[in-house]
């Protein structure tokens, strides 16, 4: 299964009370499909008392599965507490967007949405130089001598 689909076939699941476990988590949720992994993250706070985070992701086989998951456990109960399922999103990449340690104008990402082509470089110096004629005035303020007074125009 690619990254992509693994991650479609992913739910969140938070809000988790600190006696849940991976085996509770299981039989909650085989109900909607079979379940491909269940990762619980540890808390690695070296004076953290809790044996996890409050929450866990949950991977089926089939993305099917997961869609049907969220929709009958969203907002359900577990242990007392009420969960928010839902998708489950991809980790951000460190080397992309604004969290990594290289410049934005550095990235592919970025180079690929604001590359500009020969055409819109020598249309963009031609505007500098003054080569498009529009008809705005030399003066912005031409036009304007007899508004010296605010408000509506007496009559």
């Amino acid at each position: 299964m690619t990254d992509a689909a693994r991650w479609k076939a992913t739910v969140y699941v938070g809000g988790l009370a600190s006696v849940v476990t991976t085996r509770n988590l299981h039989d909650a949720f085989i109900p909607f499909g079979e379940i491909a992994d269940i990762t619980l993250p540890k808390n690695d706070a070296p004076n953290a008392t809790e044996p996890h985070r409050g929450f866990a992701y949950v991977e089926f086989e089939d993305a099917e599965d997961a869609k049907e998951a969220i929709d009958n456990m969203d907002q359900s109960e577990l242990f007392g507490r009420v969960l928010k399922v839902s998708a489950a999103k991809p980790p951000k990449s460190a080397e992309e967007g604004l969290g990594s340690k290289t410049a934005i104008w550095e990235q592919e990402g970025w180079l690929a949405a604001h590359n500009l082509s020969e055409e819109d470089r020598a249309a963009a110096a031609a505007g500098a130089k003054g080569g498009i004629d529009d008809d705005r005035p030399e003066d912005p303020m031409q036009g304007l001598e007899g508004l010296d007074v605010a408000g509506p125009k007496p009559e």
